[in-house]
């Protein structure tokens, strides 16, 4: 769910509650997003929830407090910053996506990153071909005005980085903001965090896995209004962000290469997908001129305001119905919706409470399974 419309929490007590709900088990993006549209506030969705999950035949337990406030003293030690779904510095195309982070942890002076934004992610092992592209479309694109954004990775990332770094760039981790990773690109992450922006939306301290980088993905497409693929084999994490920014209804760009190198068949699959095909940084500042202006489609499943005591039995209705039609073999959230034939928003409500309760999950592209 996106959060474009979900309210500032002006107190600290929220806030703390909002990182809290963040870092609960099984909440997740998707599920804060509901929480937060069906109870209007952080505080009382963690005061509710004990007893909405217990009538799911779940029990819930929040994230301890006390590594609550050992993630914000890190954060502090640092001189990170912690922005969350709301804040005016937020940033707002990422807060129209689907799963948008509700916290995001940032480090650096770069401002607040805008509408004009541009993805550039590729091949670790980059060819020096494919290293020269990166470097001239992060220079083009830059002096139009582009912030670039990419994920501090080998190859592609670090020469689009590097070359940006005096306009604006902007590194995504899948560690905390304080996880240097790869390590050779210590000094380029110090000149990251004195002149750009490094932002996260994993706790400080915590240390990347293999996992995180296809949640990292997300956040980079979602960034940007156009995600450039410059090098990328066919199982490459690059391709993953393409799918992403497809999904997340921004454009998509390929730089075309030979079929001799591995390197290049990714890039050119996406071509024949329907990719825009990127020659230079003219291609991507022509296509978007059209979408400066971009709006993400307002959300399907928008409420606002907390729940009343009636939508919330017939959420508790929805939940015993849905969870009748979940079964082993996965089934899309929006044909469960149909099926169920309750109101689109108390059916989300009702799905986000049986997955908290631990009665079905959640599988890629939308689906649900019985757990």
């Amino acid at each position: 769910m996106a959060f474009d419309r979900i309210t500032t929490a002006t107190t600290d007590a929220e806030r703390f509650a909002r990182l809290r709900l963040a870092r609960t088990e099984r909440v997740g993006p998707v599920n804060f997003a509901n929480l937060m549209r069906r109870f209007g506030n952080a505080i009382t969705a963690l005061h509710a929830l004990p007893a909405v999950i217990g009538r799911s035949g779940g029990k819930f337990t929040a994230a301890p407090e006390a590594k609550v406030h050992e993630e914000l003293n890190r954060g502090e030690a640092i001189g990170a910053r912690l922005l969350m779904a709301g804040d005016r510095d937020y940033p707002s195309l990422l807060a129209q996506i689907d799963a948008a982070p509700p916290v995001l942890w940032s480090l650096g002076p770069g401002l607040p990153v805008k509408r004009r934004a541009a993805a550039i992610v590729g091949a670790r092992n980059a060819s020096g071909a494919g290293q020269t592209m990166a470097q001239n479309l992060a220079r083009d694109l830059s002096e139009a005005g582009f912030t670039i954004v990419s994920g501090l990775a080998r190859g592609i990332d670090t020469r689009a980085h590097a070359v940006a770094l005096k306009s604006g760039t902007v590194a995504v981790l899948g560690g905390g903001v304080d996880d240097i990773y790869p390590p050779e690109n210590a000094e380029l992450y110090r000149a990251i965090a004195e002149q750009g922006l490094i932002l996260s939306e994993s706790p400080v301290g915590y240390t990347a896995q293999a996992r995180d980088f296809p949640r990292r993905n997300r956040i980079i497409s979602g960034l940007s209004l156009a995600t450039i693929v410059v090098e990328a084999e066919l199982r490459s994490g690059s391709l993953i962000t393409a799918r992403l920014a497809a999904e997340q209804n921004r454009e998509v760009f390929a730089v075309p290469g030979s079929p001799l190198d591995p390197r290049a068949r990714g890039c050119n699959d996406l071509l024949r997908q329907g990719a825009h095909i990127c020659e230079n940084g003219e291609d991507v500042i022509r296509a978007l001129d059209t979408h400066i202006g971009f709006e993400a489609p307002a959300s399907r499943f928008s409420h606002d305001g907390s729940t009343s005591g009636d939508i919330e039995l017939e959420i508790a209705k929805a939940a015993k119905a849905l969870l009748q039609l979940v079964s082993p073999v996965p089934i899309g959230r929006d044909e469960l919706i149909r099926l169920s034939g309750f109101p689109a928003f108390v059916a989300l409500c009702a799905l986000s409470e049986l997955e908290i309760a631990g009665r079905i999950d959640s599988v890629p592209g939308g689906g649900y399974v019985r757990a």
